[in-house]
């Protein structure tokens, strides 16, 4: 009986231990990346489908889904939301997380765009 109760003790310790480092990586600012985009608003939705997005903030009613670049000019999809229709052509600057995907974007400009972006992306 009394070993039981010691595995179910350590069976514990060792979920919840397993569950703060999962937590810890979700939302550690060591494994952001970056990746830029270029707003193009024939590929926006609005509404409150977003194909499965979280929308862990709170009144994004626009969704994106654009290429976008890390800083080696290396492309993926990435889809993001925004709480209002973003300027034509703007470029940003996403932090990505993981777990998390985009936890916010910033506009930029074209010269502060990684070389290897800039090259993607269109003035």
């Amino acid at each position: 009986m009394k070993n039981k109760i010691l595995i179910g003790i350590g069976t514990a310790i060792v979920i919840a231990v397993c569950l703060l480092s999962l937590f810890m990586y979700a939302f550690s600012k060591n494994d952001s990346g970056y990746y830029y985009v270029q707003i193009d608003n024939s590929k926006i939705e609005q509404g409150n489908s977003r194909d499965g997005v979280i929308d862990f903030q709170g009144g994004m009613d626009y969704s994106y889904t654009l290429p976008a670049y890390d800083e080696k000019g290396r492309r993926t999809d990435i889809t993001f939301g925004a709480s209002r229709e973003l300027r034509e052509g703007a470029f940003l600057q996403l932090t990505v997380k993981p777990l998390r995907g985009v936890v916010e974007w910033e506009e930029v400009q074209y010269d502060e765009l990684p070389v290897d972006v800039q090259r993607r992306l269109q003035r």
